[in-house]
Parts: C-alpha cells; structure tokens; sequence
C-alpha cells in the first residue's frame, strides 16, 4: 500500500473500533514541539517547567494559574490556546468529533491552522488506501488554501503558500515544522507524473487542474462524497455540472466564503455579471442515496455546492460547510 502525507501526524494517532482517529500523548507531544510553545532562550523558569512537565505527562492538568505565572504575555497567550485545544481534543471520544464538534459550536480562538490540521489528519484517515493521486491532490484544497491561475485555456490551481515561497517570500513556519526540504519547481498533475505525487506528497508542489469538465474537479467531487460519509455517516453522489445555470436552487452550501456568498445572490435571484461567474471554480450535484436522510426541503432536487475564488484568486475551502449545510433530518443528524 502506497502512503501518502507523513506530515498529517497519522502514525502519531491510535484508531477507535470505528474506525476513528483517538489522540495520543505523541500526537499531544508534537503541537507542544511546535515553536511558538517552545520555550525561547529568554523564557522565564515557569514556562520552562511548564512545557517540560507537559513533554512527560501531555494530560495533566494545566490550571489559570499556572499560565498566569509565566513573565511573557504572548507566551501567556499562546500557552492558552493549546491548552483549550488540548481539552477540546481530549473531551471528544475521537477526533472527527472534536473537528465536528468544532464545525458545530465554532472554533473560538483555535487558529486556523490546528483547524486545518485536523481535516489534514482526518481526511488522511478517510482517504487510507487510495492509490488515486488526482484524488489526494484535490483533498489539498479542504486543508491548504490555494493560488489559481489561467494558463492556455486552463484553471490552475496551486499551493499558496508553495507559490509564496517560490516568489522569494518568508520561510513558511508551517514548513520548518513539518521538516519539509527547500521547494523546487511546481509541476501540473497528470497521467504522466501521477505516480511521482507518492513521493512527494508532503511537499505539496503539485498543481491540479481544475478546468470544468476534466478530472481535477471530479477527483474532487469523490472527496466531498467520502468526507460527507466519513464525518456524517450519510452516504450521497456528488457530481460536478459544467454550468450555473443548470442550477435551480432548493438548497444550496457554499464551499467557501465566496462561494457562499454567491449562493446567497443566485438564492435572491440577481442575475450574475461576467467577473462574477469568472470566480465560480466548481459547481457541483449532490444526491443523498438514501433520500429519508434529507428534509422533504429539498423537494427531489440534489443540493448544489458552489466553489469559487476571491477576486485576487485565491481559493480557500471551508469543508465545516459541508457538515453543518446539508439538509438532514433530524434522524440523521442524531
């Protein structure tokens, strides 16, 4: 079996019988590594005790006053934030409820980068096994925001933070992290290189197409169905359409901020001008194959899910929509 994403922490985890992802003291471990926690040069002894006591016992219990001794305000701060997501993770019997739990209640001051962490773990749980590099590519987009660019007819999209580094920009501290080598040159995903994305999976450097029509948009549709049926226990067919106006909207879930925001004004009935329909990345249909597990809202109709780019082009996928959008019954939410 080919593996993929070392950098998702999965050999960090143990599985439930469920089959869901449970944290370990390692997995605990590696965020207390990271090096806005590790105790700088200057560090006041409290937070040196504090971060070594937490390396050998990662469940113990952290009071407001033992933060509250630490000399450095932003240390104060940071070390509150984890230890929040330490017992948000530690509360949930697995961590696909912690992230539904998230999606559900609202993340608070968890960064967005333990968010999208979590979905990188979890969908490499969901995606264990796959031997489809188109669709491991297209995962990238629920966890690494991304740069899209039209080149020869084509809809590109590539890593943002690969594209920032490639420009000359800071190194990435998501990078360093990770332990990730110096990036090289950005390639487009294909049949020809399929077999190297294996390889260099953890580098994501990749570029996938997403042209209407072609394969990058319906590796990524396979995603959105496993993700749904992974996190949701509800099975559904997702098809990608080529066109907006196919859509008659009953129910609709944006993908992304832009994306929901044009949902909404197609929702209202305003006519889209032609910038707007520019920035519509991905269209798709969403059946429930059991349809008792969709409200009698939607009528017959699928629920379109809508993807779209910011102006400035840039793609930044928010897959708790899919979680907490769907019309499900009450049956099938409980």
């Amino acid at each position: 079996m080919k593996d993929f994403w070392l950098s998702s922490g999965h050999h960090l985890v143990d599985r439930d019988e469920g089959g869901g992802l449970v944290a370990t003291d390692d997995l605990i471990r590696a965020y207390l590594a990271r090096p806005e926690l590790a105790p700088p040069p200057e560090a006041c002894p409290a937070e040196r005790a504090l971060h070594a006591a937490l390396l050998a016992e990662p469940r113990r219990r952290v009071s407001r006053d033992d933060i509250g001794r630490l000399a450095d305000a932003d240390a104060r701060e940071n070390w509150e934030v984890m230890i929040a997501f330490r017992n948000h993770l530690l509360r949930h019997r697995t961590l696909e409820a912690a992230y539904l739990a998230f999606a559900r209640e609202g993340a608070g001051r968890t960064p967005p980068l333990f968010i999208n962490q979590l979905v990188h773990l979890i969908l490499r749980n969901a995606l264990d096994g796959c031997a489809d590099a188109f669709m491991l590519r297209a995962a990238e987009l629920f966890f690494r925001p991304q740069i899209l660019t039209f080149h020869e007819g084509s809809l590109i999209a590539a890593d943002e933070e690969i594209v920032n580094s490639a420009g000359g920009g800071p190194p990435s501290p998501l990078a360093a992290m990770l332990g990730l080598p110096a990036f090289g040159g950005i390639d487009v995903l294909g049949e020809a290189n399929a077999e190297s994305y294996f390889d260099r999976s953890d580098r994501f450097d990749m570029a996938l197409d997403l042209t209407a029509g072609r394969r990058g948009l319906a590796a990524l549709a396979e995603v959105i169905a496993i993700w749904v049926r992974h996190m949701l226990a509800v099975e559904v067919a997702v098809e990608p359409l080529t066109e907006v106006r196919d859509a008659r909207l009953n129910w609709y879930v944006g993908l992304d901020a832009e994306g929901t925001r044009i949902g909404d004004r197609l929702w209202h009935g305003e006519e889209l001008d032609s910038a707007t329909l520019s920035r519509i990345v991905g269209l798709f249909a969403l059946t429930f194959r059991d349809a008792h597990v969709a409200r009698a809202v939607l009528e017959g109709q699928p629920v379109y899910l809508l993807l779209a780019m910011t102006e400035g082009r840039a793609l930044r996928m928010k897959p708790q929509n899919l979680l907490v959008g769907l019309p499900l019954s009450v049956e099938a939410v409980s």
